[in-house]
């Protein structure tokens, strides 16, 4: 048996762009369903968005995605609550944060910098006590992505 965990990420009415924007950072192909494809009525609010996507990306990389049904609010800020570092310590009322760990810097800064496009920083990408590696952000879609480099 063999068992397999995917991040299912939850949006409020975004969940094509993000998909199509990790499509672009990290390739691979997008699947998606729409509420309308799985019955909702034609002319309802929500008929056109995401009742199911997946991102499969080369290297293993799998983000499942869909938009909350009954809210359509495209604020990130809702979706990513707050997070900071302070004195070397993460401070957040998140649950959970998206991990992206790489055997090299240089793979890694790819990702990285796209990633960054219209993201906020909260920690930058750098050398740190436990890793060659180590960057924090918050992505333009509200997903915070903590990216380091194998110890």
């Amino acid at each position: 048996m063999t068992l397999i965990t995917t991040t299912h990420l939850n949006f409020r009415g975004t969940a094509r762009d993000a998909l199509d924007f990790y499509r672009s950072v990290f390739g691979g192909t997008v699947t998606a369903a729409t509420y309308g494809q799985f019955g909702l009525p034609e002319g309802t609010p929500g008929f056109d968005k995401l009742v199911f996507g997946q991102l499969d990306a080369p290297g293993g990389i799998r983000l499942m995605a869909y938009d909350i049904p009954g809210v359509d609010d495209a604020d990130p800020a809702a979706t990513a609550g707050t997070t900071t570092r302070e004195n070397g310590a993460t401070i957040t009322d998140r649950t959970f944060f998206q991990s992206l760990r790489s055997d090299s810097l240089d793979e890694l800064r790819s990702s990285w910098d796209a990633l960054a496009e219209g993201a906020t920083v909260i920690e930058p990408l750098a050398a740190s006590a436990w890793s060659p590696g180590f960057g924090m952000l918050t992505d333009r879609f509200g997903v915070t992505w903590v990216l380091d480099v194998q110890p």
